[in-house]
């Protein structure tokens, strides 16, 4: 992934309103990477460097291509209303027009909403991973216990029955 995604970075070296970079979340971009979320590594993040997203395609040169062409553009935004359309431009006003305080703790709340999704995700999945886990105990014990009732030695007197008969 790393030499296509420095291909993609030399491709917007110089665009004029995009660009595509890579910061290293061990050393001098660590703060960064905290800010922003990154858990494991390679991440890849778009959009808004104040509100970046998660990006969830292809990992080869030509799917990070099209995303690119299709996503990094000026975009609506408070530095760019006119971008927006009217419902998206009247939500950013609303916004705009809040108390910093009041806007802080509105920001906190779908925080803490997003928080409590990728928890209530995460327990679920674990749950599910240890029924798995269970019901793969279960098929298993129960397999060796089919293998052990003699299957083995049934199939072949079946087939040593077959045989015989053919031969008479």
């Amino acid at each position: 992934m790393k030499p296509d995604w420095d291909k993609l970075m030399a491709e917007y070296a110089d665009h004029k309103t995009a660009g595509v970079f890579d910061v290293d979340c061990t050393t001098g971009g660590k703060s960064l990477c905290e800010k922003h979320g990154v858990r494991g590594y390679p991440t890849i993040k778009f959009g808004d460097p104040s509100a970046l997203e998660d990006y969830k395609g292809g990992r080869t040169l030509d799917a990070f291509k099209t995303f690119a062409e299709e996503n990094l553009k000026p975009m609506c935004s408070p530095a760019n209303l006119d971008l927006c359309e009217a419902d998206k431009k009247a939500q950013i006003e609303g916004f705009m027009a809040m108390s910093d305080a009041d806007l802080a703790a509105q920001v906190k709340a779908k925080k803490d909403e997003n928080d409590q999704l990728e928890e209530t995700f995460k327990t679920e999945v674990k749950a599910l991973q240890a029924k798995y886990e269970q019901l793969q105990k279960e098929k298993d014990e129960g397999l060796k216990k089919v293998k052990e009732s003699g299957l083995g030695l049934m199939q072949a007197v079946a087939a040593h029955k077959q045989t015989t008969k053919s031969e008479l």
